[in-house]
């Protein structure tokens, strides 16, 4: 299957895995990309550029395939080393950038002397639009399906990629919902020119998180994600739980008088906890409503392969049996 993206990034499937904190290691993105999508190191997971620099020195060594480093600029005061993550990335010879958060445009520079291409997440048209304006050569579109931050609009998917195909000049995928033949058939139908998916890669034998993960996900429904820090408009949807329930609970009872320092306990430092050691209760940690379609563990390349095999025959046989 060949799309623009698969063009644009040198990949045999238009299939990326997107970045994940403290999940996007090099052995996901190394076996993501060995099965001929796009996998993607979490850079600020590493927390230093010495340590980004060395996990894609370890990537490389799993995959000669190309893979990127996701890279997310966030709105604080005391930001992470902006060009020390850009110049491991550079040092350590990825042409591939996905971008997240805010505008990247003041490092866009900096990607394009070093030849890399930049794909941003976005959650919106008008996000989308400023992306392309700034010289990203792609974009993920995210509906309001997505685990992790969906924005502040709520646009599901069946209104926003198709709202992204009339407006956008450079290819886009879908990311949100996303995962087996049928969401990428779906999502080339409705105007992207491929997927990205970050809970379904969650739950594969090649994920390096504790199988607590894996089993949540699996059990879950596409009932069981929540909406939390609306009050804060940081919204992210994540998976139901004890400290999610408690969460609610004081954004219902403290109102719009909510502040950051109010659910530190719930959010601030879970990551490790619940990735690592395996505690899915200890706080909030993101998943998308995709979980209510996963109903498996496989590997990455037996994933991919189903992926494209399915959604293959939905364009070629059962779509074209209706005309």
């Amino acid at each position: 299957m060949k799309t623009k993206i698969t063009h644009l990034f040198n990949i045999q499937h238009p299939i990326i895995q997107g970045g994940m904190h403290y999940v996007g290691f090099a052995e996901l993105a190394a076996a993501v990309s060995n099965a001929g999508g796009l996998g993607i190191i979490t850079g600020l997971t590493l927390k230093t550029p010495e340590n980004l620099f060395n996990e894609i020195t370890r990537c490389h060594k799993m995959t000669d395939k190309p893979f990127g480093v996701n890279l997310t600029f966030l709105p604080t005061v005391a930001a992470p080393d902006y060009p020390g993550f850009i110049k491991a990335i550079v040092d350590g010879h990825v042409k591939i950038v996905e971008t997240a958060g805010r505008n990247p445009q003041e490092y866009m520079h900096l990607f394009k002397e070093a030849g890399i291409k930049v794909i941003h997440k976005c959650t919106s048209v008008r996000h989308a639009l400023k992306a392309e304006s700034i010289g990203c050569d792609a974009v993920s579109v995210d509906g309001f399906e997505c685990g992790g931050h969906p924005g502040e609009d709520d646009i599901p998917n069946m209104i926003l990629l198709p709202r992204a195909a009339d407006e956008l000049k450079i290819p886009f995928v879908a990311s949100g919902g996303m995962a087996d033949g049928r969401s990428l058939a779906a999502a080339l139908a409705l105007g992207a020119e491929g997927i990205n998916m970050g809970t379904r890669f969650i739950a594969t034998k090649e994920a390096p998180v504790h199988d607590n993960v894996k089993q949540a996900i699996l059990s879950a429904s596409e009932r069981d994600t929540r909406l939390v820090m609306r009050p804060l408009r940081n919204t992210e949807r994540v998976l139901n739980n004890s400290a999610v329930e408690k969460l609610l609970e004081k954004e219902e009872r403290l109102g719009k008088n909510i502040q950051f320092e109010d659910i530190i306990e719930e959010v601030v430092g879970v990551y490790p906890k619940v990735m690592t050691d395996g505690d899915v209760d200890t706080g909030v940690w993101s998943c998308g409503m995709v979980a209510g379609l996963i109903h498996d563990i496989p590997t990455c390349k037996t994933l991919i392969a189903r992926i494209v095999s399915e959604a293959e025959q939905i364009i070629q046989d059962r779509l074209r049996d209706m005309l």
